[in-house]
């Protein structure tokens, strides 16, 4: 025999072996094309909730920022409480007086 012939038989009978090993790879994990399947189904998954104060918080906050970005100036915010009377603001003085001193008495 030539040896030619020797090596072409051998590569020959090595690319049988590597098909077969392949195929016998393949076995243990078939080759699945396309999307993968989906874990949890949307369905059954719950999704968090944010509160109404919370989604105007964060939508003053953005357009604080895109103001900002944009060079124009920023809305102003809205007031959350009435200012306080004087007379709300003397009663309350009064009163804190009060609480210190009878702090401070027994020290």
């Amino acid at each position: 025999m030539d040896i030619r012939n020797v090596v072409a038989a051998l590569k020959e009978e090595r690319g049988r072996i590597d098909k077969a090993i392949a195929a016998l790879e393949g076995l243990g994990s078939p080759v699945r094309r396309g999307r993968p399947p989906k874990a949890v189904s949307t369905a059954s998954r719950q999704r968090r909730g944010m509160s109404a104060a919370a989604r105007k918080r964060i939508s003053e906050a953005m357009k604080q920022r895109w103001a900002k970005w944009k060079g124009k100036s920023a809305p102003k915010k809205a007031k959350t409480r009435p200012p306080m009377s004087a007379a709300a603001r003397k009663k309350l003085s009064a009163l804190m007086r009060a609480r210190w001193a009878a702090k401070k008495k027994p020290a």
